[in-house]
């Protein structure tokens, strides 16, 4: 009886992808949105080097989590390695094909320094995922150390992968490839080299190598920008058909960078939140799930030569059919015991059945001060809420909430302060300087909108008495 062996091929999808893999630029970076398969092209690309001793492969990431992630760049790589004949060295991160001593190793570079680990080293074939986490200076340090590898023969090269980032050193070094006005990349540029050399520093770009001063010690390189959308991937669509729709239920800072690949866009007021988004009904329904107040509280008095944050309390509940409601918010500024007391009087109105959330700032001082509130509130429900995120992270997940018409406003005095607030968030430290807003801009209800909006989604059940 005779047995049929199936034979799989490995190879890039047609399109964008297959560019990728053809291109003969000394430094090719394939960005776009999320889901265009850049990292899949990423890892096929040194599977046409696995016969050629000595063509040393190292793939970087920032961190060694994002290698190891579900999704990430070692759990994808075993879906196709393993098929090419590759051993996995789990223990080394790294694959290896014992015919030729061909390897495809994995690294990260989490921190400045860790890159002159790789002081003295020839890796002609050299990848970065997500080229805008690494900084300008651990790129072009590893550009000393993209060289041949003997007896491979094979011409040093880069490929890196990306998703838009309009403040990385990344979105200036592939300019030409974008559109200034629109953000959005130039679709007749996509795949077509230029060339740079670098003096003092300073790039110095032209459309042939021939426009460049040649020297011995500054050849110019060729680089090539391939910009794809998640369409540039239908294997995905037809196996993932509910990731399109991820995509589109982000909120609209990240849908604009991630579903649409625009190197322009920054997040600006009105980016988070919009005042549109929100209902104001007269009362929350009865039948709520939970009801939380949470608190983000600050320790300083104002004074006529000081503008400090606002303790604010925001009572927020989650209804049966999915709606969130936020209730009352109550917003004050006071000394320490003032705040104490505030938060103990509203604790009392509102009753045993409302769960309290204490934000606490990192550190043992922090923890210390929680655990002396809640002494202070025996008798109810308490948590403290360590922040480890920053308020941006934080907020995402509510704003895609808010942008959907999920949560709701009951009626109350506080609502206009409250949505004027929201409208103003934006990330100011990702602004330039003179678009920031000012010194009396604050952002303590949001925090304690995002805080309990999260709460309620990470202990949603009904308090057990």
């Amino acid at each position: 009886m005779t047995q049929s062996l199936e034979r799989k091929v490995i190879r890039f999808q047609e399109g964008k992808q297959a560019q990728f893999g053809a291109c003969n630029a000394d430094i090719a970076i394939y960005g776009g949105t999320a889901g265009s398969g850049k990292s899949v092209g990423l890892l096929l690309d040194p599977l046409r080097f696995i016969k050629r001793r000595g063509a040393e492969c190292v793939m970087f990431r920032r961190t060694y989590p994002q290698i190891m992630n579900p999704g990430g760049l070692w759990p994808t790589s075993e879906m196709f390695y393993g098929d090419a004949g590759g051993v996995a060295r789990i223990g080394d991160c790294s694959w290896y094909w014992p015919e030729s001593g061909h390897s495809i190793t994995f690294r990260h570079m989490q921190h400045e320094k860790n890159k002159f680990d790789w002081q003295g080293a020839a890796i002609p074939l050299m990848f970065f995922d997500e080229l805008t986490h690494f900084t300008r200076s651990m790129f072009f340090y590893m550009l000393s150390r993209n060289r041949l590898s003997f007896p491979s023969g094979v011409r040093p090269y880069i490929r890196a992968t990306c998703n838009p980032s309009a403040d990385s050193w990344v979105a200036e070094f592939i300019a030409w490839w974008i559109d200034p006005i629109t953000g959005f990349p130039i679709e007749e540029r996509s795949g077509v080299l230029r060339w740079f050399v670098q003096e003092d520093d300073k790039l110095i770009w032209a459309d042939s190598p021939d426009q460049l001063p040649f020297k011995k010690d500054r050849i110019p390189k060729s680089v090539t920008f391939i910009a794809a959308k998640i369409t540039d991937n239908p294997l995905l669509l037809r196996n993932d058909p509910g990731y399109l729709s991820n995509l589109h239920a982000l909120p609209l800072f990240e849908r604009m960078q991630l579903l649409e690949g625009n190197w322009n866009i920054r997040p600006v007021a009105g980016m988070f939140f919009q005042r549109g988004w929100f209902q104001i009904v007269g009362a929350a329904p009865a039948d709520v799930i939970r009801t939380v107040r949470y608190w983000d509280r600050a320790a300083t008095e104002a004074t006529e030569r000081t503008n400090p944050d606002w303790t604010v309390g925001l009572k927020m509940s989650r209804g049966t059919d999915g709606i969130f409601y936020v209730l009352d918010v109550v917003r004050f500024r006071g000394r320490p015991n003032e705040v104490l007391t505030q938060i103990k009087n509203t604790a009392s109105q509102d009753g045993e059945d409302v769960a309290i959330y204490l934000e606490e700032d990192p550190g043992q001082a922090g923890k210390s001060e929680v655990l002396s509130v809640i002494k202070e509130l025996a008798g109810y429900e308490v948590r403290a809420n360590r922040v480890t995120q920053d308020k941006i992270t934080r907020a995402k997940a509510c704003s895609a909430y808010s942008e959907a018409g999920n949560i709701k406003l009951v009626q109350g005095r506080w609502n206009d302060t409250f949505l004027r607030e929201l409208d103003g968030f934006c990330d100011a430290d990702a602004l330039p300087i003179d678009l920031r807003p000012g010194e009396l801009a604050k952002d303590d209800q949001v925090d304690a909108f995002s805080g309990a909006f999260n709460m309620l989604n990470k202990f949603g059940s009904p308090r057990v008495n």
